[in-house]
C-alpha cells in the first residue's frame, strides 16, 4: 500500500528542517564589534575598500565597487557604460525584475528575448535575431548561478559594438571555461541581500577590469565625486549608493566560507542529479563541460505533468511543499509582470520607443513553457545538506509521482 500524501494528511517524507540560512559564527560578531569600536561606521572607514579588492580579485577582476543592492549595481552599470533614453537593452524574460527595472531606470528599453528549454539561460540565437540599429547592451544572466554561454555572446557583441553587462546577481564564483562570471563581459553586476549565497543582508557590488569604467562607476556610486577630487567636486549627477562598514565587514566573513558552501553545494547537486534523473517526468538541466564552476544559488529542475498524471505544477509544489521540502515554482514572465504592462500608459516611454511598450505583444514560448509548467526551483541552503537529505527530496518526489492519481482525483 503507497503511502498518503502529507497534502492528503499523510505523515510527510521530512520533518526535520534544511540547513539554516545565513551561517554566522563568532567571526561575523568580532567584525562587527571592529568596526562599532572604530567609530567609523560608513565612508572614511577601510572594510568597504577592502571587500572591494578582494571581491574584485575572487572574479578575476581588477576593480569593485560596493553598492547598496544588485538593481543599484545593475543600474549604475549601464550608466556608466553610457547606455540612456532611446537605447535597447536586450535581456532574458526569465530573471528578477531588477534586470528590468535597471533598464528602465536609465531610461532604456528592455527587448525580452528567449531562454534556452535545456539551461535556463538566455538563447545566444534568438539574441541576434533581437538586435536592431537601436540596441546598445545585452545583459545575460547566470540564472540559478549557472554560467551563460558567454562565448557567443561575447562574439555577438564584438562583432556588433554592443556592452555586456552580466547579471551575475546569482553567481558568485561561477566560472565558464575557469573564468569567473561578471568579469568577461564589460561589467558585472552582484547582490549580496539576504537569500543569496554570500549575504550582508543588503548589498551589491559592480567589478570590470576597464579603469575607465570603474571610475564612472565609483563616481555614480558616490554623489558624483572622483577618486581625487575634492568632497565637494561632484562632476556627474551621482547618488549615494555606499554600502556601509557593518557589511563590508560582514561580508568579508562570508567571503572567507564561500568555497567550501559553493564545493559542498555542486557536490550534492551532482549527487541529486544522478538521483532525479533516474524518475520518469523529471528532467535535470543539461551538462556542459564549459561550466567549469556552478554558483547554485538554485538547483533548477524541470517537472512532466503528463508523467504525473497531467497534476499543474502549483499542485505539485504544494505537494511537495508538505512533504517538507522547500521548493519554488519560480518566476513569471517579466513581460506578464503589471509593472511592465503599465508602460504602455506611459506617454515618454511611448513617445521614445513607440508600439514596443506594449509588453502584451510579446510572447516567448520556452520562457512561458519553464514559468507556467515546468520549472522548479530549490533554494541553495538545500544543498549544504547531507546526501541523506538529498534523498529525502528524491523520496518525496517519488511519493507525489506514485500517487499522483490521487492528486488528479
Amino acid at each position: 500500500m503507497l503511502d498518503k500524501l502529507a497534502i492528503k494528511g499523510g505523515e510527510p517524507v521530512r520533518k526535520k528542517p534544511f540547513p539554516k540560512w545565513p551561517i554566522f559564527d563568532e567571526r561575523e560578531m568580532e567584525a562587527l564589534r571592529e568596526v562599532l569600536y572604530s567609530g567609523v561606521w560608513g565612508i572614511g572607514g577601510t572594510k568597504k575598500k577592502e571587500f572591494e579588492e578582494k571581491f574584485a580579485a575572487y572574479q578575476n577582476a581588477k576593480y569593485g565597487v560596493a553598492v547598496t543592492n544588485g538593481t543599484a549595481a545593475l543600474e549604475i552599470a549601464l550608466r556608466a557604460a553610457g547606455i540612456g533614453a532611446g537605447d535597447e537593452v536586450i535581456m532574458p524574460a526569465y530573471t528578477f525584475m531588477a534586470t528590468a527595472v535597471a533598464a528602465l531606470y536609465v531610461g532604456a528599453l528592455p527587448v525580452f528575448v528567449d531562454i534556452e528549454p535545456d539551461t535556463c539561460n538566455i538563447n545566444p540565437e534568438k539574441v541576434e535575431e533581437a538586435i536592431t540599429d537601436r540596441t546598445r547592451a545585452i545583459i545575460p544572466v547566470h540564472i540559478g548561478g549557472r554560467p551563460v554561454d558567454m562565448d557567443s555572446i561575447t562574439k555577438i557583441a564584438d562583432e556588433r559594438d554592443l556592452v555586456v553587462i552580466e547579471d551575475a546577481c546569482q553567481a558568485w564564483g561561477a566560472e565558464w571555461r575557469s573564468r569567473r562570471v561578471g568579469a568577461i563581459g564589460d561589467l558585472g553586476a552582484f547582490s549580496f541581500q539576504s537569500s543569496k549565497n554570500i549575504t550582508s543582508g543588503e548589498g551589491g557590488i559592480i567589478v570590470t577590469n576597464d579603469e575607465d569604467l570603474y571610475m564612472k562607476c565609483w563616481s555614480y556610486h558616490n554623489c558624483g565625486r572622483t577618486l581625487k577630487g575634492e568632497w565637494y567636486h561632484h562632476v556627474i549627477p551621482g547618488a549615494n549608493y555606499r554600502i556601509t562598514e557593518f557589511q563590508a565587514a560582514i561580508l568579508l566573513v562570508q567571503l572567507e566560507r564561500l568555497d567550501e558552501q559553493t564545493e559542498r553545494r555542486n557536490e550534492n547537486a551532482r549527487y541529486l542529479t544522478n538521483k532525479l534523473s533516474e524518475i520518469e517526468g523529471i528532467e535535470t538541466l543539461s551538462q556542459d563541460s564549459r561550466i567549469t564552476r556552478h554558483a547554485y544559488h538554485l538547483y533548477i529542475f524541470k517537472y512532466i505533468p503528463e508523467e504525473f498524471n497531467n497534476i499543474p505544477k502549483e499542485r505539485f509544489v504544494e505537494a511537495l511543499r508538505a512533504e517538507g521540502i522547500p521548493c519554488s515554482p519560480g518566476y513569471v514572465p517579466l513581460y506578464r509582470e503589471r509593472f511592465m504592462l503599465n508602460l504602455r500608459e506611459d506617454k515618454l516611454m511611448q513617445k521614445l520607443y513607440g508600439e514596443k511598450v506594449d509588453y502584451s505583444r510579446v510572447s516567448l514560448p520556452v520562457t512561458e513553457d519553464i514559468c507556467y509548467r515546468r520549472g522548479i526551483w530549490l533554494p541553495q541552503y538545500v544543498l549544504l545538506g547531507t546526501k541523506e537529505d538529498m534523498d529525502d527530496i528524491v523520496k518525496a518526489i517519488t511519493k507525489i509521482k506514485e500517487s499522483s492519481k490521487e492528486l488528479a482525483d
